[in-house]
């Protein structure tokens, strides 16, 4: 029964770190615009940022955060939020961004390929002739991984 309670509480506390560290740094991102004059920009999250292949896009003015977004998918009503968004009209196409703050990339993997896969559901029914981009941002490790 101990080593239960033990292996209980010490998912708890992974769990509760794992929830404290993706709100801490969400809010940190969310105040991110690398390109703008800002006082409030992190530097070491700025310098990862600035250094990840495909990010910095994702952390222009045109970026927008925290995006909320509802509609229909298969006769439900979802609404959802997005953690960066950014909409290319030029180029006819919407790059979704989430965050994860998972050590352990595969063990949560097809539950987050669902969630982007709903945010692009919903972004089609708003830009129906656009191209959507889905990427995760590892944050444990500052990987920018696309997902098809």
């Amino acid at each position: 029964m101990a080593n239960n309670l033990k292996e209980l509480l010490a998912e708890h506390s992974a769990k509760k770190h794992a929830t404290d560290t993706g709100k801490e740094m969400h809010e940190k991102q969310r105040l991110i615009h690398v390109l703008a004059d800002c006082d409030k920009v992190d530097s070491k999250l700025k310098k990862h940022i600035e250094s990840c292949d495909g990010l910095l896009v994702f952390f222009t003015e045109n970026a927008r955060t925290e995006v909320p977004i509802a509609g229909v998918i298969n006769d439900y009503f979802i609404s959802r939020r997005i953690d960066r968004l950014v909409v290319d009209d030029v180029k006819k196409v919407v790059r979704i961004l989430d965050y994860k703050t998972d050590i352990d990339k595969t063990s949560l993997r097809d539950k987050y390929i669902i969630q982007l896969g709903e945010y692009e559901k919903l972004i089609r029914q708003i830009y129906p002739k656009y191209k959507v981009e889905k990427y995760i941002l590892w944050l444990h490790d500052w990987t920018l991984e696309p997902i098809k």
